[in-house]
């Protein structure tokens, strides 16, 4: 499982050291795809498997289910660390993800999300995403 929030920055090449304590669950080779939020997804190959046999069940003559499809599908890239615990990430995904210098990596169970700074604060000031909101229209959904 992975959890916490981390602060990194990213080299002049685009790579991001990972915290170790996601590396080991990461494993070898990992998926770096675009997530929701304009963040990053990083799943471990198990993960990113439990993940695509679910979008292969989405009915393929549904326009939102091919666009979802889509979106997660284009933007993967299939990723390894280097010696020193760095991923590179993919021009089209720093773009994605506003990612210049500064970056957040969180743990979000069974995935990690890559954030740029400034995208983070503004996502963590959102009026609508109080706590007690969320609370809130969690219970609805019986958590």
């Amino acid at each position: 499982m992975f959890i916490g929030e981390y602060q990194h920055s990213l080299d002049n090449k685009g790579r991001i050291i990972i915290p170790a304590k996601f590396r080991d669950e990461l494993g070898d080779n990992f998926i770096i795809t675009k997530g929701l939020d304009n963040c990053l997804f990083i799943f471990p190959k198990t993960e990113w498997n439990l993940f695509e046999q679910k979008i292969k069940s989405l009915p393929l003559t549904s326009k939102d289910a091919r666009a979802f499809t889509r979106f997660f599908f284009s933007g993967a890239a299939e990723c390894e660390l280097d010696k020193q615990g760095r991923v590179l990430i993919p021009h089209n995904l720093r773009e994605h993800s506003r990612l210049d210098k500064e970056a957040v990596i969180i743990g979000v169970s069974n995935r990690v999300e890559i954030w740029s700074k400034e995208e983070w604060d503004y996502y963590n000031e959102d009026e609508s995403l109080s706590y007690e909101n969320i609370a809130e229209k969690m219970s609805e959904l019986g958590i």
